[in-house]
């Protein structure tokens, strides 16, 4: 009774250890985990290179707008819709084209006051706003564009920001690509150098742009000696348009 025993349990051993060697790496999920080459990412002198080029802007964007209040919102809304009809028709006449001028916010707020006596909130107005960009592509005319607006919107004139950019910053690219590019070739040869070995070819580019964001500046207040002839000062100044490329090079 024994042996026949110990030959059933001989029996089971036998079955887990075929059944051990069914789940062996040589199965065919291991196996095909191990034909990734996860290795092949990391082939070769990977190398990143930055060219960087000052630009003048050619074009200003002008933040501007109308800030009415008045105790009803039709009286608001009246001198405000006025005096932006008044500053749209100044940009007009200083050669700002309309397909250059688009509304950015428009909104009508109550306006309140804390009553201590009733304690609670009393509404006293209403404040309409209205704003516009204007995309000035003659820098040369900012100064006298802002003075043409502060004048045509009068007290409810709001000026809020003057950015600067380029319009077409095609040929900076260019020219900054070639920089990049002359960058990843020192990198990788440097390293190739220090590594004992021969830089090869590229076998994989790839290129980053940084989109120049506007350089924003405080629009400036506008003189008192505007209206008598003395123009607002805008500077442009310069903005940095660059970009990065990746190289693979391969190792000789």
């Amino acid at each position: 009774m024994r042996k026949k025993w110990l030959i059933a349990v001989g029996l089971a051993v036998v079955l887990v250890v075929v059944a051990l060697a069914g789940c062996s790496p040589t199965s065919a999920t291991v196996g095909d985990i191990r034909g990734i080459d996860v290795s092949n990412q990391q082939q070769g002198i990977w190398v990143t290179g930055e060219g960087k080029v000052m630009a003048v802007p050619d074009v200003a964007i002008l933040r501007l707008g109308i800030e009415s209040q008045e105790t009803n919102v039709a009286e608001a809304q009246d001198k405000a819709a006025e005096a932006m009809n008044d500053v749209l028709a100044a940009l007009n006449a200083k050669g700002v084209s309309k397909k250059d001028i688009q509304t950015q916010y428009f909104s009508i707020q109550r306006v309140t006051r804390w009553d201590n006596d009733k304690q609670e909130e009393i509404v006293i107005g209403y404040r309409v706003t209205s704003m516009v960009t204007a995309k000035i592509r003659d820098i040369d005319k900012a100064g006298s564009i802002i003075d043409a607006v502060a004048e045509a919107g009068g007290d409810l004139t709001r000026i809020d920001s003057i950015s600067f950019s380029v319009d077409d910053p095609t040929e900076y690219y260019q020219e900054a690509r070639e920089k990049a590019m002359a960058d990843v070739k020192a990198k990788g040869q440097q390293l190739a150098k220090l590594g004992g070995v021969s830089l090869g070819k590229a076998t994989y580019i790839s290129e980053s742009v940084y989109v120049p964001s506007p350089v924003y500046r405080e629009a400036p207040a506008v003189p008192k000696e505007a209206a008598q002839g003395v123009e607002t000062p805008i500077s442009a100044g310069e903005i940095e348009i660059r970009l990065s490329v990746q190289v693979v090079y391969a190792i000789k």
